[in-house]
């Protein structure tokens, strides 16, 4: 009997995820009737397209014994080496002619019984791994102005730049400074009103530039090792061409009119939304065509990532079809969810195709509770979503200024970061953040005061005192560290203080361990006794427990089982230790 097979997603079709050269954990509860020994194995299959032919080859790229863990529960790792479908297969044996290795010959294959295959999609590192920095091309004069800004933010580490809309802004309804419903002359409106007289999802925006600056920003990004990422937000301002070209792809009231776009609490007076279930047949098709042809529009650029605008407002069986579309000819391309939703939509959103998933660390602050960070981190890392949903930390958006960012001092921008960056492996800010903006446009209203979205604003990145040195610094320790690289290997460690968070990582071969301790508090000093197991936080560790703080140099020698941490955010929110004593190939 083989059950519950792992990685795996709720229905058990769609596939879970990995990336490539990751050492993929298989997990399954085997046992047999009787009490003969058995044995088994996991093997990984590539399900590509075969050249030539019609339909898919299929080719054994990996297999591993399983191990025992007990109470009839195995284990085994994998690894990948190409992007694509895969499939997972466990197959199980009893152990005869007084053997008890897990070989198979001849004479025990009449006795193999094999899983049901579970679907495994395999996406390159980037998928998994990366620091985003958000901008608005139009406050940085255009995409040349981006282009200027790429070497500073490649020395800061970062990986991939963001670009919200950079497509033509409706006039009619045009938004006004901090969302206001009338704008001046001036005024440019928000960037997610797609769509004017002059195009829609596949123009340009004059005021950016053309596409020859485009594919220039994108050559520029690559020569220092970075990505693009542009957005993708289906949705359209009164004057995108497509409500007069075909306006059966839109929500008509009985009067005719077309209803704006709403995801309450916000209405959004510029914007219609599109109806993906028109009444005929032939026009879904063809609304649903267009819509893919616009992620192929922009790939013919070189874009091979997208943040894709509230899908959870979208119906799920368009995502899992347009990603599959996608994904049939580019493999390669990496799908962002920015949904903010709840969490049973967040789960559907990844099980059907995303890569990355946005999620609630914005407003995670605290360390304990149902709430906390703990928990959440327990929920992403060990629990069944863990199979095929991944995080994207990000702890401000242009919607989103929360928690003790809020007015908050340089210290709580330190600590966001810290969380964000070493918590989950993939990462990002948005503009700003730097220089620590930190003005609500109301106690109760989570958006910035004079919020870009908007209009344009003009900022001094080199002025002194920012978050640049912390930036460049953690950036470069993530990439340094492949314990960073990954989230579940993540464990919680108990501290006497509530306000101190500690935790560590390890890398896949266990070679590699980061323990980080984070003040919550971004006001006060705070003390704590941390509660430690050396072999448990890294194999072949044992007290005096060494460890270096690689954000500022300074090594410790911890002699007990309780060593004492104390961090007061005026000097140093967090620390961030190597620890001395991992011993590469033991830990998982």
């Amino acid at each position: 009997m083989i059950e519950g097979v792992r990685p795996t997603t709720p229905s058990r079709v769609r596939p879970a995820k990995a990336v490539v050269g990751e050492a993929i954990r298989v997990s399954v509860v085997m046992f047999r009737d009787g009490h003969d020994p058995i044995a088994g194995r996991a093997r990984l299959y590539f399900e590509g397209f075969s050249a030539g032919a019609k339909g898919t080859e299929s080719v054994l790229v990996a297999e591993s014994a399983l191990t025992a863990l007990g109470n009839d529960e195995w284990e085994a790792y994998v690894e990948a080496d190409r992007i694509g479908p895969h499939r997972i297969v466990v197959e199980g044996w009893t152990v005869q002619f007084g053997s008890y290795g897990p070989q198979l010959d001849a004479a025990t294959a009449l006795d193999l019984t094999a899983s049901a295959p579970a679907p495994l999609w395999v996406d390159r590192p980037r998928a998994s791994f990366g620091a985003w920095y958000e901008l608005f091309p139009r406050s940085v004069g255009g995409f040349k102005g981006a282009t200027a800004r790429v070497a500073e933010l490649a020395d800061l580490g970062f990986d991939v730049l963001y670009l919200p809309p950079i497509h033509p802004i409706g006039r009619t309804f045009r938004k006004g400074p901090n969302n206001t419903l009338v704008a001046g002359p001036q005024d440019p409106g928000s960037p997610w009103a797609i769509g004017s007289s002059e195009g829609g999802h596949t123009a340009i925006l004059d005021e950016l530039g053309n596409e020859d600056d485009l594919v220039a920003l994108v050559r520029e990004l690559s020569a220092h090792g970075m990505e693009l990422a542009l957005d993708y937000a289906l949705q359209c301002s009164p004057d995108h061409p497509w409500v007069g070209e075909h306006p059966e792809w839109f929500h008509h009231r009985p009067d005719g009119s077309i209803a704006c776009a709403e995801n309450p609490p916000k209405i959004y007076q510029d914007i219609y939304p599109i109806n993906f279930w028109p009444d005929r047949e032939a026009d879904r098709v063809a609304l649903w065509n267009a819509c893919r042809d616009i992620f192929e529009h922009w790939i013919s650029f070189g874009v091979r990532i997208f943040r894709v605008d509230n899908p959870h407002t979208k119906p799920t069986a368009f995502w899992e079809w347009v990603i599959k579309e996608v994904r049939s000819k580019h493999p390669d391309v990496v799908f962002l969810a920015e949904a903010f939703t709840r969490p049973h939509v967040m789960a559907r959103l990844a099980e059907v195709g995303f890569s990355q998933s946005y999620t609630y660390f914005t407003w995670r602050t605290a360390q304990h509770g149902e709430d906390g960070l703990w928990a959440y981190m327990e929920e992403l890392a060990h629990g069944p979503k863990a199979d095929y949903m991944r995080p994207n930390f990000w702890p401000n958006t242009p919607d989103i200024l929360s928690g003790p960012l809020r007015n908050g001092p340089p210290s709580a921008f330190a600590l966001r970061l810290v969380l964000a960056a070493t918590l989950s492996p993939s990462y990002g800010i948005y503009s700003g953040y730097e220089l620590y903006e930190n003005e609500p446009v109301s106690e109760t209203n989570e958006e910035y005061l004079d919020s870009e979205k908007y209009q344009l604003r003009t900022r001094d990145f080199s002025r002194p005192g920012s978050l640049y040195p912390l930036i460049s610094r953690i950036n470069s320790i993530r990439k340094e560290h492949p314990a960073l690289h990954g989230l579940r290997s993540i464990r919680m460690w108990a501290t006497t203080n509530d306000s101190i968070l500690a935790y560590s990582k390890a890398s896949d071969d266990g070679s590699d361990v980061i323990l980080c301790v984070v003040n919550l508090d971004p006001y006060s000093p705070e003390e704590a006794v941390l509660r430690l197991d050396p072999p448990v936080l890294a194999a072949g560790a044992a007290w005096p427990l060494h460890v270096v703080d690689l954000l500022d140099g300074r090594d410790y020698t911890w002699y007990g089982p309780e060593p004492f941490v104390r961090l007061d955010p005026a000097l140093a929110s967090a620390h961030v230790f190597a620890v001395s004593g991992a011993r590469a190939g033991t830990q998982r």
